[in-house]
């Protein structure tokens, strides 16, 4: 196949999603296009850029209402026109889920863990925070008790006063006093984070878009909107599983953990299709003074540098 027809399998794959998580995928928009250009966007760019992966204009009015309510955006009304930003919470929740998208390798692991417990919460936020801690890539090691590997206690007190279990969790960080990674360690992590489960979503990560790439060694001749909408998908779906994943150091891991290979590709497709991406977002995203400004230096830091 073509990369133009690997390209048109990967939005039909993802048009066959039920539901279709829009809401979701405006938050990668986001992430990845409009926060590096300022961070507000017209309504009308927003739906320009969906509707060629099925996403139509009353589908991102419905999400972007939505995104309002759960506080990730909010709206400056200019006349007729609507303009959206992330709030400050939704700022705080962005940086999290993206805060390991675009980095090449991560710091050195010091042994220490956090520990979180949830025991004295009443049960249904026990379910709540429990579940909100593991779309921050936290483990469960019993009932009650979460785990992370990077997390710092700093970094998880905002979250925890913005659910409302801040007084009622305990929060506490270990020193490592044994091996850092003894066979013991090596299963609880195994089994706290059903890294076989998060291994097979690296190796379908790897089988929708290692095709496309192979194409496009071959052949590149995606147009502008081509590569917006490949770029899109390929951060939207890495990132889904980044969010499961806790950034576990290479001792802990198993020698031919898929997520290395993962990040790899992502980086060669992203940098072989960012400027044409670019190219597009130029002509289409508008604020109330008109078109967004480019994108600022640290876009170009992704992937340890996206120039190099």
């Amino acid at each position: 196949m073509s990369a133009k027809k690997q390209l048109d399998h990967l939005v039909s794959q993802f048009q066959k999603k039920r539901p279709i998580r829009a809401g979701s995928l405006i938050i990668t928009l986001y992430g990845d296009a409009i926060v590096p250009r300022g961070g507000t966007v017209w309504l009308g760019s927003l739906a320009r850029l969906l509707e060629p992966v099925g996403i139509n204009e009353r589908l991102v009015r419905t999400s972007v209402y939505r995104l309002v309510k759960e506080n990730w955006l909010q709206a400056e009304k200019i006349g007729r026109c609507s303009y959206y930003s992330l709030t400050g919470p939704g700022l705080r929740r962005f940086e999290q889920a993206f805060k390991h998208v675009y980095e090449m390798s991560t710091r050195e692991w010091t042994g220490s863990w956090t520990l979180v417990l949830l025991t004295q919460l009443e049960p249904d936020a026990r379910r709540r925070v429990r579940e909100e801690l593991k779309w921050l890539s936290f483990g469960s090691i019993g009932q009650g008790v979460m785990i992370h590997p990077r997390m710092q206690r700093e970094e998880l007190l905002p979250s925890l006063q913005e659910w409302d279990a801040y007084e009622d969790t305990i929060v506490m960080q270990t020193h490592p006093v044994e091996p850092l990674s003894s066979r013991a360690m090596r299963r609880e992590v195994r089994e706290s984070w059903n890294l076989d489960e998060l291994g097979g979503r690296y190796r379908r990560f790897l089988n929708q878009f290692r095709p496309l790439w192979q194409d496009l060694k071959d052949e590149d001749t995606l147009s502008p909107e081509d590569c917006l909408i490949a770029r899109t998908l390929l951060i939207h779906e890495y990132r889904k599983i980044l969010l499961r994943d806790p950034q576990l150091p290479d001792a802990l891991l198993p020698g031919d953990w898929e997520g290395r290979s993962a990040r790899q590709l992502c980086r060669n497709l992203y940098r072989q299709i960012y400027e044409r991406a670019e190219e597009w977002l130029d002509q289409t995203l508008e604020n109330a003074s008109g078109p967004l400004p480019g994108p600022n230096d640290g876009f170009y830091r992704r992937f340890g540098g996206l120039r190099d």
